[in-house]
Formats: structure tokens, C-alpha cells, sequence
């Protein structure tokens, strides 16, 4: 090859390799080295515009993909085990609300022990209290969590709602980590509120979004019904904490904790856990732990241990995950299935580094090309059957008695008589021999018709795929299957080695320019 012949694809295909090889950032610095030498003469007047626009057009850095996704497996257990926990801190906190109305309304209609349980929430209800209790040494915090749990969402609840928070509404971890209280409720069916899209220091970047709220039973399901049910749930912390910081909180968060500064006891210990930083610790780690929740196998070898590893639970990757699943309903068109981003940053940051996304799409192209070379060979077929025959004649050799004339890449054995027409033949392109009832190929075309194939391979590096199907599908259709399958491996091996190295497509068919 001399640079003249060097095109962006196969500089771009270089670039993928060696990521694969060596890693995105020792490609990148071998990619710099490659644009200096390209752009300096006498390199620079001999390679293409397209090379060089290329090397100038890609930066020297490349962003790594984001973390991939999880598989369908993976997020079923994950998803379950978070709406399951959502549910009990649902029910946990509606238990005692609904404790605290029949104490409120009839307190002779309770039991004792329920009598007790619920004048101890009256006071903790209209103090924010949760007092200090006789226990173990030890097992008094464990036991007061116990009781706020009764009232409160507490600082243990935390990964299953940003977990289900992010499964539901696709948003990114700091998103839902400033997931505003004020909200407006549209007809009954939709909340809107104004969310936080990105956070860069004191740069915030605003969105509005409106969440579908859904039937009760669905709360769990529907983003806007879910935001509602948080911030319900939340909202006796909520007014505590906006009294002890005496301020107006902005926040859906308000988490009750066991207050490891300023005393046990006290209204200090609800609290906004995000307010002060997005990057506070939640133990992802320990409650995947408690679901016993497993990664898929890698391999087959690893499926064969007995226990699969713990499962990695992160945000970002159950962001990714939604992306993934999104773009798949849409049928993988990217500007429908781009909700908060742009397409090229739902490409480059959640489709491009998923395992699923990648799978899903090599599954769909694998189907689209198989139908596509299917309709290629049924046009091939179609056209054969107008001109009198049902497959190419391949022969050995041609006899004396064919009086065969030579083409681009088969013979004919009678041009001056088209079998559709009885006419001369007035064909478009020697491509459409393939099709003809007249064709005639024989073991000395096969070098031409294997430069032939490679030459149309090139091809779709410059075309279009639809383009690429419709001007040479039928004829490379026609020769992978009614042509090769015709002569012996050894057969072709030989023709493999006498291959001419032009196949001189371009002269024997249509300008390119010809519509």
C-alpha cells in the first residue's frame, strides 16, 4: 500500500484496534505520534483529504465508555430486592400513621401493647424526638432505628430508594440526590417539578421534567407515583429538620439517624444526608450482602462455582441499564430513545461500553443482514427465472460448441440474443450477468470473480449499507451462493492464488456518478 491509498476508515479501524490492544490512553498517544508525521510534508501532499481531516477532527483524548449496565438477570434481582424494601418501608411507616389515628380517635379500641407502642409514637410525632432507650449494651442504637422506623424513613433506607429512584426514572445519582419537595400535580396523572441536571461547583443545570403518577398499586412502578410516595413518606422529617435548621427545606430528602455528634436524643438527627455533599457514603456493598444479591457468571467456568460473586451495586451503572433498556424498546433509534441527553452522549457514556447494548445490537445487525442478503438472492433468483433458467450454468471448462464470449469476470455464450428479449443484449452493467440465462462460468473466471468479491467487501466501506444492498447485493449474493459452492476447496484455493489484483469494477459497470 502506498499513503494514496490510506483512507479514514482504516485509520479509524487502527485506532479501534489498538484501544483493544493496548488500552484508550497509549492508542491515543500513538494516534498523536501518527497525525504529526501525516501532516508534515512530503506525507501531507501524498495521503487524502479525508486522512487528514480525520486526524484533525479527532481530539487526542477519548472519553472511556461508561460503566456498563446490568445484564436482564442482574436487573431483575436488583430491582426486586429494591422495590421489595421500598415496600416495607412503605408499609412500616403507614403502620404506625394508621396506629397513631386510632390512638388519636379511640384509644380503648387498641390493645395494651399496641396502647404503648402508640402513645410512644404520639410524643415522637410531636416532638421529633426518639428517645433514649433501655437496652443492651450495644443494641440501643439498633433499637432505637427500630422505633424511627415506625415514623421515618432512616439513614438505612437510603440504597433501596436511590436504587428503585434510579430504576424508575432513569435519572443520574445526583439528580436524585436533589430531588426538590416543591413539585406541581397535573390533573391528577403527572407531577412536574424542577430538577437538578448536572452539578459543576456553584454551576448548576436545570431541567423540568413531568413524571407519570399511575394508579395507586402502581407507586412503585411510575416515576411521578414513586416521587410522590418519597415525599410523603418523608415529610414528617422534613418539617423537623426545617425547624432545627430554621429554614425552608428545598429538599425531598429528610433522613432520621442515630446522631453520632450532638447527642442521642434530639431534633438534629433528621437530616438532608446530601445537603452538605452528594459524595456522603452509602453501603451499597452491605446491602446487596443482606439481599444476597449475585453477579451473573462471566464464563462457563466461573458458572460452575458454587457461589457466584456479590453482585456490584452502583448507581451509574443502573443509569446505564435504563439507557440500555430504553434504546432497545425504541428499536435502537437513538434520538427517540435520548430523553436527558443528546444522542452522542447517550452513545459515548451508556451504549457504547455496555456488554447488553452491544450484544442487542450485534443480534439485531446479524438479522438485518441475513434478511437483507435473503431479498438479495430473491431478486437474483427472480431475475434468473425471467431468462429461462433456475440456476448459473458452471462448467469446467467451455466446449468448443458454446462459442462463448468473454466478459468482466463470466462469458456469455450468446450476446447478441438476450433470453427476455431476443434482442442484443443491452445490459446496464456486467454485474447483471450473474442473472442472465446466457452466463456461462467456467474455473478459469474464478481469480476475477474472487477479486470481484473482494472488491465489492471494499465497497461498503464507501457506501451506505442500503446503498451498498441495493447496487451489489444481488450480484455478491449470486456468487456466495450459486457460484463457490459449485467448485471444490482445492478450486478455489488455486483461483485464490492467481487472484488479479484489480477487478476493475470500476470499468465494467455504471459511472459512480450515474444515478
Amino acid at each position: 500500500m502506498v499513503p494514496q491509498q490510506l483512507t479514514a476508515t482504516q485509520v479509524d479501524t487502527f485506532l479501534l484496534h489498538r484501544i483493544d490492544a493496548i488500552g484508550a490512553p497509549a492508542a491515543w498517544m500513538e494516534m498523536g505520534v501518527l497525525r504529526r508525521i501525516v501532516q508534515r510534508p512530503p506525507l501531507r501532499d501524498l495521503v487524502s483529504t479525508a486522512v487528514l481531516n480525520y486526524l484533525a477532527r479527532r481530539g487526542e483524548k477519548t472519553k472511556k465508555p461508561g460503566a456498563p449496565g446490568y445484564s436482564d438477570g442482574e436487573w431483575t434481582r436488583l430491582v426486586t430486592a429494591a422495590r421489595a424494601d421500598v415496600a416495607a418501608i412503605r408499609d412500616h411507616i403507614d403502620a404506625g400513621e394508621r396506629l397513631l389515628a386510632a390512638w388519636s380517635a379511640d384509644p380503648p379500641s387498641l390493645s395494651h401493647a399496641d396502647q404503648v407502642v402508640a402513645e410512644q409514637l404520639t410524643r415522637i410525632a410531636a416532638t421529633g424526638v426518639v428517645p433514649r432507650l433501655r437496652a443492651e449494651i450495644g443494641l440501643e442504637r439498633r433499637a432505637r432505628t427500630a422505633v424511627a422506623q415506625r415514623l421515618f424513613v432512616t439513614q438505612a433506607d437510603r440504597e433501596p430508594l436511590l436504587v428503585l429512584l434510579g430504576a424508575v426514572t432513569g435519572r443520574n445519582p445526583e439528580t436524585l440526590k436533589e430531588l426538590p419537595a416543591a413539585h406541581r400535580i397535573l390533573d391528577d396523572r403527572a407531577v412536574e417539578l424542577r430538577v437538578t441536571k448536572r452539578r459543576h461547583g456553584p454551576q448548576r443545570w436545570f431541567d423540568t421534567v413531568t413524571w407519570e403518577i399511575g394508579p395507586p398499586h402502581r407507586a412503585l412502578h411510575t416515576p411521578g407515583g414513586l416521587y410522590l410516595l418519597l415525599h410523603r413518606l418523608m415529610a414528617r422529617g422534613r418539617a423537623f429538620h426545617a425547624a432545627e435548621t430554621a429554614s425552608q427545606s428545598v429538599s425531598i430528602w429528610s433522613v432520621w439517624r442515630n446522631a453520632r455528634t450532638g447527642g442521642l436524643a434530639g431534633t438534629h438527627e433528621h437530616q438532608d444526608p446530601y445537603a452538605a455533599s452528594l459524595s456522603t457514603s452509602i453501603n451499597f456493598t452491605q446491602w446487596a450482602r443482606r439481599h444476597d444479591l449475585r453477579a451473573d457468571p462471566a464464563d462457563e467456568q466461573a458458572a460452575s462455582q458454587d457461589t457466584p460473586p456479590l453482585l456490584e451495586v452502583r448507581l451509574p451503572r443502573v443509569r446505564t441499564s435504563v439507557e440500555v433498556r430504553r434504546t432497545r424498546a425504541v428499536g435502537g433509534h437513538l434520538p427517540s430513545a435520548a430523553r436527558s441527553n443528546t444522542v452522542g452522549v447517550l452513545f459515548a457514556n451508556y451504549l457504547r461500553g455496555d456488554p447488553t447494548a452491544r450484544d442487542w445490537a450485534e443480534d439485531v445487525l446479524g438479522h438485518a443482514v441475513i434478511d437483507a442478503e435473503q431479498a438479495a438472492l430473491a431478486a437474483h433468483h427472480r431475475a434468473l427465472q425471467e431468462s429461462g433458467r433456475t440456476a448459473l450454468r458452471i462448467e469446467p471448462a467451455p466446449t468448443t460448441a458454446d462459442h462463448a464470449h468473454e466478459g468482466a469476470w463470466t462469458a456469455c455464450s450468446d450476446p447478441d440474443q438476450h433470453p427476455n428479449t431476443g434482442q442484443p443484449c443491452r445490459r446496464m452493467s456486467f454485474l447483471d450477468c450473474f442473472h442472465c440465462g446466457n452466463c456461462l462460468i467456467t474455473r478459469s473466471h474464478l481469480p476475477a470473480i474472487l477479486a470481484l468479491l473482494d472488491d465489492l467487501a471494499n465497497r461498503r466501506d464507501q457506501l451506505g449499507e442500503t446503498d451498498w444492498w441495493t447496487r451489489y447485493g444481488p450480484a455478491w449474493a449470486a456468487i456466495r451462493s450459486d457460484v463457490l459452492p459449485k467448485f471444490t476447496p482445492a478450486e478455489l484455493t488455486a483461483a485464490r492464488e492467481a487472484t488479479p489484483a484489480e477487478a476493475l469494477l470500476e470499468l465494467a459497470e455504471d459511472p459512480w456518478e450515474h444515478p
